[in-house]
């Protein structure tokens, strides 16, 4: 390596700063030009040797809005009125709604949501820019930068579904206001706020955990007061498609009340579209003091509005561009017999499950909730065998064992959503048995139309959420001359074997958000059984309870072989992963869907006699 001295990148050593402004900065560094010079001296922090020959960014130093100290002073005045101003205002507006009861509506319940959501984003940005301002420092560790990036895009994004939901409160109010009480009670407004806060964390745990996979090099100077995700991707020296393509992927007195979310709605919306629906490499100075608009305006704005108007760069790897799903034995014998079984298997399970559909949409007495969650369990398991088993049967018939790396991210993406659908879609089933057991005075009214298909749309946006997050980050690795998978389809745990980079993130994901998405339901199953069992031990006849059990048969052979076998296989890190778990997917990729119609067909005399119902029409036809 050459002395940074003779290519005139550092001064001579010794040499002092010119400036106030140059002392508080590393050697290296230039305001003028924006780019940092890694030093090779460790104690200096910035850089930290990283696998080798890549370099790995410890910290970033932000600039701020000015390099000019009589600006910064007058700023640091603005910004610390500013942020006073915003959490007295936002706070009075909290304690004012909660301590008056009548306040106690929709519309002032997402208001008060609102003014906390703006507490919180104002005191991600606004205290790290004043407290390195009184410690005369610029830089912000890269962990705090990540953090910084994760509730910065969460509180935002929390802000536009608090401003959409607010609208569709408006819209109730002022076009359906006989039936306002009706729509907007209680327990759909926390249901909304709740929906949207899980949506909007896993958006920003998305979008974080993408940054996080970004490599950078030698720059790590921010031309900005705070970690804004476009800055920070500027200074990236690894492909940043993914992140970019992440980002692009809410009569007088009906107008005063819509005034001032239109007001806040334009302010925010207005300034976000203008700095970020277009690429990285466009960002400028100009953005940097447009997103003061939507992180300090915004904020400070909205109480006044609302009570005054009511990796290293990827040239130089290799990339694989398939691979090899070696099945589950290598013997052509064997692999005859499989094909065999596997083409019965895919027949039987679509012929099954699409006579429970039919059965369940020819017959009016099917038409009830239970049935409902059966029609779309059904549904669900008939795209599950249709990800994993088609293309094994037909590179049986080709003679082919390849799979293109699209497909494979593909079958991936489609396998982790319907795998969770088939969990959240059976502890809906057990919430419902609950309800039917429990209170079946108010089953009716608990289990409304409405509520149950809110329900299935609900597991359908998390459950493929949750499979992007996977995906994305699956895309985001490594592979390098290994490209033989031991398994039929592309299971994610064998791939991330194959893997030449660091997958820990990847394991990380599945523990958490992986173990979040699949224990949940498994929990809300295990809870539901719970209540179940002591309200029907508490009956006085045997009858009821083996009438009460026989309609719960059905639901915990299913849950038994489902979460049985994949607690069994992916609750461990991927490196343990071997042939023996191969076999064990088998049960929910492949025996699972298949014996879900018979299972819940002849154990169910009503489905029993729906189906004999459907089969009498069809040999009429």
């Amino acid at each position: 390596m050459k002395d940074f001295a003779e290519v005139g990148l550092l001064g001579a050593p010794g040499a002092p700063p010119q400036t106030a402004e140059e002392a508080r900065l590393p050697a290296g560094f230039s305001p003028a030009s924006a780019a940092y010079t890694p030093c090779p001296r460790r104690e200096w922090g910035y850089l930290e040797m990283d696998r080798g020959n890549q370099t790995r960014i410890t910290e970033f130093l932000l600039l701020g809005l000015s390099g000019e100290s009589e600006q910064e002073e007058a700023l640091f005045g603005l910004f610390s009125w500013v942020y006073l101003a915003t959490i007295i205002g936002n706070f009075l507006i909290i304690l004012a709604i909660s301590c008056d009861r009548n306040l106690h509506t929709p519309m002032y319940f997402f208001l008060a949501n609102l003014s906390c959501v703006d507490i919180c984003f104002s005191s991600v940005t606004i205290p790290k820019t004043l407290v390195n301002h009184i410690l005369g420092s610029k830089s912000i560790s890269y962990e705090e930068c990540m953090t910084q990036i994760y509730f910065f895009i969460t509180f935002i994004n929390m802000d536009g579904f608090l401003l959409s939901v607010m609208a569709y409160d408006r819209y109730t109010a002022i076009c359906c206001p006989l039936h306002y009480a009706v729509i907007m009670r209680p327990k759909l407004c926390v249901l909304l706020v709740v929906v949207s806060w899980v949506i909007t964390n896993l958006h920003a745990l998305l979008h974080t955990l993408l940054m996080v996979q970004v490599t950078f090099c030698s720059t790590n100077a921010v031309h900005h007061f705070f970690c804004d995700p476009y800055p920070i991707l500027k200074l990236s020296c690894s492909d940043t498609f993914i992140n970019e393509l992440m980002v692009f992927t809410g009569i007088r007195k009906a107008l005063s009340t819509c005034g001032s979310h239109l007001t806040v709605v334009s302010l925010f919306y207005g300034a976000i579209l203008g700095v970020y629906m277009r690429p990285s490499s466009s960002y400028s100075v100009q953005d940097t003091v447009a997103t003061i608009i939507f992180t300090v305006v915004t904020p400070l704005a909205n109480p006044f509005i609302y009570s005054l108007r009511n990796h290293m760069n990827r040239d130089n790897q290799t990339k694989v561009t398939e691979f090899f799903l070696l099945g589950l034995s290598g013997e052509s014998e064997q692999e005859e017999a499989l094909f065999g079984l596997f083409s019965w298997v895919y027949l039987a399970t679509i012929i099954g499950n699409f006579l429970i559909i039919l059965a369940i949409s020819c017959d009016r007495n099917l038409h009830t909730p239970m049935y409902f969650f059966l029609a779309n369990l059904s549904c669900v398991d008939i795209c599950f065998s249709s990800v994993t088993i088609p293309k094994t049967l037909v590179n049986h018939i080709l003679g082919s064992k390849s799979i293109s790396y699209e497909e494979c991210m593909t079958q991936i993406y489609f396998f982790i959503t319907f795998i969770n659908m088939d969990g959240f879609l059976l502890s809906v089933m057990a919430y419902d048995r609950y309800t039917a057991i429990c209170c079946p005075l108010h089953y009716a009214v608990i289990m409304r139309p409405k509520l149950c298909v809110l329900l299935v749309v609900v597991s359908w946006v998390i459950t493929n959420l949750h499979a992007l997050l996977h995906t994305l980050l699956m895309v985001q690795v490594t592979f390098c001359s290994t490209n033989a998978v031991h398994h039929f389809f592309c299971d994610p745990y064998p791939i991330l074997k194959l893997s030449c980079s660091d997958t820990f993130i990847n394991d990380l994901m599945v523990f958490i958000v992986g173990g979040l998405i699949f224990m949940t339901p498994f929990l809300c199953i295990i809870v539901s059984y719970v209540y179940i069992f002591s309200n029907v031990l508490k009956l006085p006849s045997t009858h009821g309870i083996r009438k009460a059990l026989s309609t719960c048969g059905s639901h915990l052979i299913v849950v038994s072989l489902f979460y049985g076998a994949i607690l069994g296989v992916y609750m461990r890190p991927s490196s343990s992963y071997s042939v023996q778990d191969t076999v064990a997917t088998i049960i929910f990729t492949v025996v699972t869907p298949l014996a879900n119609p018979f299972i819940y067909s002849l154990r169910n005399r009503d489905m029993k006699r729906a189906i004999r119902k459907l089969i009498l029409r069809i040999r009429k036809i």
